[in-house]
């Protein structure tokens, strides 16, 4: 039995059904865990979901910044983005049955006492001043709200880049709009933990005084495994933590990555795109 993570599909089918069969992939006594971003700006994005949404409890989800837009086009009144290839989705015959499903996925993933110690998979990074407990918390705060009446009412709400700064007495729509976008948009923060969100390429492109998320150090030592940074290109160079980056740009031509979560192996390949 093997367990796998993989980093962001973003509608790449193709490469994720040669990425599971370079794999072995074997769904009666493997797992899949998957970073988020199933979705977007790739060929096949129904595929994916549907691909996904049939292993049932073998495969295990966080969600991304492209699958909570997606989210937020069909359910809360979101116009879509120009490069958007959701089209696919929403007008889907299932297209409810597949939105259902993508709503209740989680935004932090663990698994305590594998060989590598505590696990962690969220799609962004793990804050620093964050412990992993807090942080299960934290998401769970927006998973509630994603799953109750009001989920259409904090859809609408969701984006924005304010606050920056983590507090503990933050409550309302900017609480859950903070957790939203330090699990799903967190590259470059300073020493306080705020978060910077013009940049967005590699590490030469941080602002002065920001740094990556992983360059900070924590007071525990869980195994975090991550996605949406394409442009570190599965490197994560001066971390301070333990972190493993698995958005390899399938979508702009690089590689679709698994890692196996028992023996460290990663296995990719390439991009058709």
């Amino acid at each position: 039995m093997s367990t796998y993570a993989i980093g962001d599909l973003q509608g790449c089918h193709a490469e994720f059904v040669a990425l599971l069969e370079r794999l072995a992939f074997d769904p009666r006594r493997d797992r899949l865990w998957l970073a988020g971003d199933l979705i977007n700006r790739g060929p096949d994005s129904l595929a994916c979901l549907r691909e996904v949404m049939a292993l049932g409890d073998r495969a295990e989800v966080v969600l991304g910044n492209h699958d909570l837009h997606l989210l937020a086009v069909a359910r809360g009144g979101a116009p879509q983005k120009r490069k958007d290839t959701l089209s696919g989705i929403l007008d889907a015959p299932d297209r409810e049955r597949i939105l259902d499903w993508l709503q209740a996925c989680p935004l932090l993933v663990r698994r305590p006492g594998s060989a590598q110690g505590e696990t962690v998979m969220t799609h962004a990074g793990l804050l620093p001043q964050w412990s992993v407990a807090q942080a299960a918390g934290l998401a769970g705060e927006v998973e509630a709200r994603l799953n109750g009446e009001q989920a259409g009412a904090f859809l609408e709400r969701m984006y924005g880049n304010q606050p920056a700064c983590w507090r503990d007495d933050l409550d309302g729509i900017e609480r859950l709009r903070l957790i939203v976008n330090i699990f799903t948009r967190m590259r470059f923060i300073d020493a306080e933990g705020c978060l910077d969100f013009e940049a967005k390429e590699g590490l030469d492109s941080a602002p002065p005084g920001f740094a990556p998320w992983f360059q900070y150090p924590r007071d525990d030592d869980p195994w975090l495994i991550f996605g949406h940074w394409a442009a570190l290109q599965g490197q994560t160079p001066g971390q301070r933590v333990r972190a493993e980056a698995l958005d390899t740009g399938c979508v702009w031509g690089g590689t679709m990555t698994a890692l196996d979560l028992e023996s460290g192996e990663r296995i990719s390949v390439p991009s058709r795109q």
